[in-house]
Parts: structure tokens; C-alpha cells; sequence
């Protein structure tokens, strides 16, 4: 099957999306099928192209198998509505110009976050006459307005009818979440054309392994308890009340709070860090994918945070997998829906209340005393993970891109594989 896959964020960055559609393409790819993706010189987060690249109208490269056509962007950090949105815009344009002239696909798929991406996935569709299939990474608008990114209501009004339209124009959409199904049924979305594939974890990139000594010395980190929060520091992961919690921890001897990414509120919880003399959180700057693995290693327990906000209970953060692969216990501090029953029935951590400082800092003290309890969490973690692979991802969305490109698509969402439930 040829597959068409649009999305602004690919490697070599390393964020959600990119590593996501990354790691399932190659099990295409491997599997004998003809992938390719169109994507943005890389970027991301810091709006700075990445050695190699040049920000240029049309440039093709291989990745292990999967052709990725590589189209002019306007680049913006990830920071500020304005010029974020630009570069969303112009992805979207640029994006659906090489659509057009990629060799004639059997289905066209596009991820979401960002939005635009999906747009240009619709037109390319709808002008080659092939089924489109839309990937549902995030409940967009809806996410960036519980933030407060965005509080312009007709825009946001405006964006959603869009949203709407898309659903309704594609072959079939592929959730992310079983929440995220539910939201779209209650909004009109038939039922029978969404399929479920959550999130994973390439079993063949993590595993458990000793902490990595030359990155522990380096951090000043070889002889400490490591709780590690990696990933975007954003307006929706609330990172404060890490800071909050590290603060009634700051006299506890070997405890440290280690904080690995980039985004729009790094500066400031680190400027915050330094005001209240936080010597137990080290910050380490964003690195490249595979440098992720040794990141972890420092970790004796992953922490996954998100801000009080009734719709992150429908989200369920990437992350969480691949600490399960590492075989990490978690600490989750969300709120209580779809990644917290994951979390309870994997028995894999401990999940507290979101933006509760104080009971973060027990959840830590109690994980930090208890050994026995921290290693059999570890145990179930890693066992959790065989139950959360990549391949199996894979495995299940090229059946529904399958489906989707056959013209079968509005029955896709009648039945999932009993692993992925």
C-alpha cells in the first residue's frame, strides 16, 4: 500500500508526535509498504533548524526505509500565538503544494497536534481523490482554550466547525484515546468510523539498564534518588507545582527533581528555581531522540504532569510508555481519567491529585522510603509495557489505513484488538 502521511514535526525532533508517527512508519516501511512523509525542516521546539538542515522549498531524504520530503516553513519557536500560528499556516500551504506532486497514494493520513496539519491532509485527499484519514493527537481547539492560549471565542468557534468538517469529510478517524472517540460521538461523529490505537512504546529502543555513569556525573546525579519529569514544559503541564513540591523535599537528603526538555515556560521555572535556591531540581536542556533512553536511565522514577484541566482526563501522555519500557515506576499528578485507569489497572506507579503540591511531595517521600513497593512497581511497569508496543500500534492502524483506502472506513470503529481496550 503507498501511504501519504503529513505532519509538521518528524525526526530528528522529538516531540510526541514526531517520535510517534516515526516508529510506526518504519514498521510499514519494514513490512513492505511505500511511506512517505511530508514534514518541515526540523525545528522544533526552539524555532533553530538542526545541523544539516536548510530551511529550503523541496528536499528528500531515507530514514530507515520511509521517503521524507522536507518543504519550506515559516519556523517560530514554540512560543507566542502569533508567529506559531504562521508557521502552522504555512506547513499547511507548502504542505499540500508537495501533496500534489508525490507520487498518487491509496489513502493520505495527517496527525494532529497541530491542526493545520489535518487541513492540508483534507485537501490533498480531496484533490488527488484519495480517502483521507485523520489522526486525533489532540483535542484541538479545545486543548489550547483550557489553557488560556487562545481566548477569543469566535476565532475559536471558527476553528472548531473547521475541526467539525473534518471529521465528518474523512474515510475514518484514528483516536488516540478512547475518550477522545467518545468527545467526537457526542459532537455528532458516527461512531463506527472511528477507530482507537493509543499510544506506545518501540520495545526495540528501551529497556531497562544501569544509570548512565557518564551522564550521572555530569549532572551531579550518581548517588541520588532521581525523580524525572521529561517532555515539553508548557502552559498545560503546570510544571510550578514540581517546583512546589521540590520545595517542602529541598532538606531531604539525595532527593533530586530532574527536569529534561524544552518549551514555553522553561526559562521561567528556572529563573523560579533559582529564586527559591532549589538545589534539589536540575535542569537539563532538550536532547536528541536517541539520547532518550540514557535520559531515563538516570531516573529511579518517571514523573508525568499535567495542569488541573477537566479535558487532559481524556489525554494520555506518550511518556508514560516509555518509562513503562525502561521499566520505571511512574508518578502521575493529572487529572483522574483515561492515563490514570491505564496507570491503576497496569499497576504500574502511583497517581496523585494535579497541582496538589503536597501530595506530590508524599507520593515522592513514600516511592523515596519505600523500596520494596519502588520495585514492584518497577516489575509491573516493565510488564505493562509488552502490552503498550509500537508494533502492536502499527499493526492496528495499518489494518484501519487498509480499510480506509479499500473504502471501507465507516466500519472501522466496530471492533479493536482486546490488547488495545
Amino acid at each position: 500500500m503507498k501511504i501519504l502521511f503529513l505532519t509538521e514535526n518528524f525526526p530528528p525532533e522529538t516531540n510526541a508526535a514526531a517520535t510517534r508517527v516515526f516508529e510506526r512508519a518504519c514498521y510499514w516501511a519494514q513490512w513492505g509498504h511505500d511511506v512517505t512523509v511530508i514534514t518541515c525542516a526540523p525545528n522544533f521546539p526552539f524555532g533553530r533548524l538542526f545541523p544539516g538542515y536548510q530551511n529550503r522549498w523541496h528536499q528528500v531524504e531515507t530514514i530507515d526505509g520511509i521517503r521524507v520530503v522536507r518543504v519550506k516553513s515559516y519556523i517560530a519557536a514554540n512560543a507566542g500565538i502569533a508567529r506559531r500560528t504562521f508557521d502552522f499556516i504555512s506547513f499547511m500551504i507548502t504542505g499540500s503544494i508537495a501533496g500534489l506532486f508525490a507520487n498518487r497514494p491509496d489513502v493520505v493520513v495527517a496527525t494532529s497536534p497541530q491542526f493545520f496539519s489535518a487541513v492540508a491532509g483534507w485537501m490533498v485527499g480531496a484533490m488527488r481523490r484519495r480517502p483521507f484519514v485523520f489522526e486525533l493527537g489532540d483535542l484541538w481547539p479545545a486543548s489550547i482554550a483550557a489553557v488560556g492560549a487562545i481566548n477569543n471565542s469566535a476565532f475559536l468557534r471558527a476553528i472548531e466547525k473547521v475541526e467539525l468538517f473534518l471529521y465528518r469529510r474523512s474515510a475514518c478517524v484514528i483516536a488516540l484515546t478512547h475518550a477522545f472517540k467518545e468527545n467526537l460521538v457526542r459532537r455528532g461523529i458516527c461512531m463506527n468510523k472511528i477507530a482507537v490505537v493509543i499510544n506506545g512504546v518501540d520495545m526495540h529502543r528501551y529497556g531497562p539498564r544501569d544509570r548512565d555513569a557518564e551522564l550521572a556525573k555530569k549532572w551531579d546525579l550518581t548517588k541520588h534518588f532521581v525523580v524525572g519529569y521529561v517532555g515539553t514544559h508548557g502552559m498545560a503541564h503546570g510544571l510550578g507545582n514540581v517546583l512546589d513540591a521540590a520545595e517542602r523535599l529541598k532538606d531531604v537528603l539525595n532527593l533530586r527533581f530532574l527536569m529534561v526538555g524544552a518549551g514555553a515556560d522553561r526559562a521561567a521555572l528556572i529563573q523560579s528555581a533559582q529564586q527559591r535556591n532549589l538545589n534539589n531540581v536540575v535542569f537539563i536542556p532538550s536532547q536528541p531522540k536517541e539520547a532518550m533512553p540514557q535520559i531515563w536511565s538516570l531516573c529511579d522514577v518517571a514523573l508525568v504532569h499535567l495542569r488541573d484541566v477537566p479535558v487532559f482526563a481524556e489525554v494520555i501522555p506518550s511518556k508514560m510508555f516509555e518509562a513503562m519500557g525502561m521499566g520505571l515506576p511512574l508518578l502521575l499528578s493529572l487529572p483522574d481519567g483515561e492515563a490514570s485507569a491505564i496507570l491503576q489497572f497496569d499497576g504500574a506507579g502511583l497517581w496523585v491529585p494535579p497541582e496538589d503540591s503536597v501530595a506530590l511531595a508524599n507520593a515522592t517521600m513514600r516511592l523515596f522510603r519505600d523500596d520494596p513497593l519502588r520495585q514492584k512497581l518497577a516489575r509491573q511497569s516493565r510488564a505493562a509495557a509488552q502490552r503498550h508496543t509500537r508494533e502492536t500500534q502499527a499493526r492496528h492502524m495499518i489494518k484501519v489505513l487498509e480499510a480506509a483506502a479499500a473504502g471501507h472506513g465507516g466500519a472501522v470503529g466496530q471492533a479493536h484488538p482486546p490488547s488495545l481496550r
